[in-house]
């Protein structure tokens, strides 16, 4: 099983890793106002028990997750700092538990099942939304909590000027708000010279109003999972840190 936690919304599935299809339909209930650690892992809670299922369940969150404890919170609730997910999520989940960033969710969905099947070298999942993820897969092995949204670009956050919220919020024609992004992309380039670009968040649903504005060298390919990657990646995770025993009991399993 995979979950996703969003700033919106609470989704999961169980997943069949064969195909990294959903085998089940998508439950997802809206994330709580605010959205305080206790009010978050009740309604994770609340979407694992739709299912009929016992076993490993990855879970991933919008910020920096290390060893299970949340580093990180640019667009959730500040509480969320130094909150442990494996005592906190954890004991309400129905078999043992693995959490990972979900940037970091969704780019081990996409090269296991999606646009980067398949391709060698460094290849980067960059999410547009309301901030910018980073996944970085090297020959397929993540290199976890990859926080390149944040590198500083003409004195500014990147995420504050490239994310699809900046669009938004200043109001900017796809063809402007994609000039941003093309900076932002080189910008990476510049660092750490990937092979392929892959294009998340929610924003990719649209890719024809702002892909063909991008200029960079790398090539670009637009996510295909979508909405079903966080869930599909957090799936995988746990999957594989079960055959190595790095997930951790949870309420269905013995200790």
């Amino acid at each position: 099983m995979g979950i996703d936690i969003g700033g919106t919304g609470i989704k999961g599935g169980i997943v069949d890793l064969g195909t990294g299809e959903l085998v089940t339909d998508r439950f997802r209930l809206d994330t709580p106002q605010p959205a305080t650690p206790d009010a978050v892992a009740e309604t994770v809670a609340k979407v694992a028990a739709n299912f009929d299922y016992t076993g490993p369940v990855g879970v991933d969150f919008p910020g920096v997750v290390m060893d299970g404890v949340v580093q990180t919170a640019a667009n959730v609730d500040k509480a969320w700092i130094g909150t442990s997910l494996l005592e906190t999520v954890g004991p309400k989940l129905p078999g043992p538990s693995f959490f990972l960033n979900d940037a970091d969710a969704a780019g081990l969905a996409e090269v296991r099942y999606g646009v980067g099947a398949g391709h060698r070298g460094l290849v980067v999942m960059v999410t547009f939304g309301t901030g910018v993820g980073i996944a970085l897969i090297h020959d397929g092995k993540l290199v976890p909590n990859a926080e390149l949204g944040h590198i500083e670009i003409d004195g500014h956050d990147a995420e504050t000027k490239a994310a699809a919220s900046a669009r938004e919020r200043e109001e900017l024609s796809w063809e402007k708000w994609a000039k941003r992004a093309s900076k932002y992309l080189r910008t990476l380039e510049q660092l750490i010279w990937p092979e392929l670009f892959i294009l998340g968040g929610g924003i990719s649903k649209r890719p024809e109003k702002w892909v063909p504005h991008l200029k960079c060298r790398t090539p670009l390919k637009v996510a295909e999972l979508i909405n079903n990657a966080g869930i599909v990646g957090s799936a995988l995770a746990a999957f594989e840190a079960a055959q190595v025993g790095a997930v951790v009991p949870g309420a269905g399993s013995p200790r």
